[in-house]
């Protein structure tokens, strides 16, 4: 595939432009979190002196840090690693309920759903920039990690598809300008029937047909709002509302952020996207000057090493880029003058990764052993009643390919039984819960690609199987839960 070059002051300038507009959309936005009804904002009100803390961009900042780490694209026990490093102090609704799976021993994707009401909130798509970023004129690559990303959380829910839709948005706007180009592009990405699609092409046909801007914010509130004003699709139909019918950047923002709902995250995505697909130049000096370039902290965030502006930031991003640029699947290099794609060239279109990142199965958890990932196929939820036979099944994969396994041993813990399955190849195994189905661990010991890898697992007891009432767990308040041993 043909490679990208990009302008290395324009792809700074962009990527400067992005972490600015994420401070000032979310600065301007908090203060309104959570008002369904429109507002009326042209400018900051309060005016700040400084940027408001925000989770849209503190949990980008650990993800920064990780792949920094790593050296390497991550993978998703890595994910499960950082945020039990950096983000456990985090309680509310996706982020409270993926904490919960964590303590209890669950890895990704399974900790991203189980019991988790709230996969469709706006918890992961408003950290989509930093793949962005990292894969820029790659949108298929950014959906790609953005998946990962959002299985922490949201796992199989709107939430998943906002993200990786903003994720291939905004990498495509590093090399193409036409709004509706980027939206098409990043529609490709996702689910057509999912209710993010679906209200997005409501907002651009609103647009298109002249509908004015309150009635169009008015049929994306009563067609597809929600009793909880973090639930995605809206928020990011008024996101697209602001980017489309507003007529320059504080316009922009100020029209996502006074159609209500969740605010902050509307505008720190509309605000990073301009900023991406315009640069530093469309950004008013007058939106700069009250909160300047500094970055704070939410009080919930551990010590990531987070950078102290947004100088810092860019400077830590682009190099990260720089370094894992040559193993994008499109390679981009930056160098005097941008070359390639065309907004119609096949490259920005190419969606094979996303499909395949669409078809693994969420009924799963991750654990990574050197190199390889191990993964456990639960054939249905983590909880085993008392007497149950599931038949589990146990797979391998090095850097996304699926590696044979030569031999795959499975125990349980006490009161467990565990056989292999007949006539079927090595990984397929029968797990049967005694008389009383407790917690247990399921090992995991194989050989494959050459090596023997290990791996233990969570299976949870009859205690976890009633779940909670929908809605009802705004904020995990409960202390730290132990493990289920």
């Amino acid at each position: 595939m043909a490679a990208i070059t990009l302008d290395r002051e324009m792809f700074c300038n962009k990527v400067t432009a992005c972490w600015l507009g994420k401070s000032i959309g979310g600065t301007l936005g908090m203060p309104y979190e959570g008002r369904t009804y429109v507002q009326a904002l042209t400018f900051y009100d309060p005016v700040p002196t400084e940027p408001l803390p925000n989770d849209d961009l503190d949990f980008q900042l650990v993800w920064l840090k990780m792949v920094e780490d790593k050296g390497r694209w991550p993978r998703l026990a890595d994910f499960a690693e950082y945020w039990r490093k950096f983000l456990l102090k985090y309680p509310w609704n996706e982020y409270g309920f993926c904490r919960r799976n964590l303590e209890l021993g669950l890895g990704p994707p399974m900790c991203g759903w189980f019991n988790n009401y709230y996969v469709d909130e706006m918890g992961s798509p408003i950290r989509s920039e930093i793949w962005a970023c990292l894969a820029p004129g790659n949108p298929q690559f950014a959906a790609s990690l953005a998946w990962m990303d959002s299985c922490m959380d949201h796992a199989g829910g709107e939430g998943m598809w906002g993200e990786m839709f903003w994720a291939a948005v905004q990498s495509a706007a590093f090399v193409v300008q036409e709004a509706r180009t980027l939206i098409d592009i990043g529609l490709t990405m996702i689910p057509p029937g999912c209710a993010t699609a679906r209200v997005i092409r409501e907002a651009m046909w609103c647009h298109r047909f002249g509908v004015d801007w309150g009635r169009a914010r008015q049929r994306v509130h009563q067609i597809f709002g929600h009793m909880h004003a973090q639930h995605g699709p809206p928020n990011h139909g008024f996101t697209v509302l602001g980017w489309l019918y507003g007529k320059e950047f504080g316009d922009q923002l100020c029209k996502a952020v006074n159609a209500g709902y969740d605010t902050d995250c509307t505008g720190a995505t509309l605000g990073a996207l301009l900023g991406i697909q315009h640069g530093t130049r469309y950004i008013p000096q007058r939106w700069i000057e009250p909160i300047g370039r500094g970055i704070k902290l939410h009080e919930y965030t551990g010590d990531c090493d987070a950078p102290a502006d947004i100088d810092a930031l860019t400077e830590r991003t682009v190099k990260l880029f720089e370094r894992l640029s040559g193993s994008l699947p499109t390679p981009v290099s930056l160098g005097s003058g941008t070359r390639g794609p065309e907004p119609t060239g096949l490259s920005l279109w190419r969606h094979e990764l996303v499909e395949e990142c669409l078809s693994r199965d969420l009924r799963t958890a991750y654990a990574l052993d050197g190199e390889v990932e191990i993964i456990l196929h639960y054939g249905g939820e983590p909880v085993w009643r008392a007497g149950q036979s599931r038949r589990v099944a146990v797979t391998c994969e090095r850097e996304g390919q699926v590696l044979t396994l030569n031999k795959a041993r499975l125990s349980a813990g006490r009161g467990y039984e565990v056989r292999p399955c007949e006539g079927e190849p090595a990984g397929a195994f029968v797990v049967t819960a005694g008389d009383r189905a407790a917690g247990t661990h399921l090992d995991v010991e194989v050989e494959a690609g050459g090596q023997t890898c290990r791996a233990s697992f969570v299976v949870l007891g009859e205690e976890h199987a009633e779940g909670f009432p929908a809605a009802a767990q705004s904020t995990w308040t409960g202390e730290r839960i132990p493990s289920v041993f």
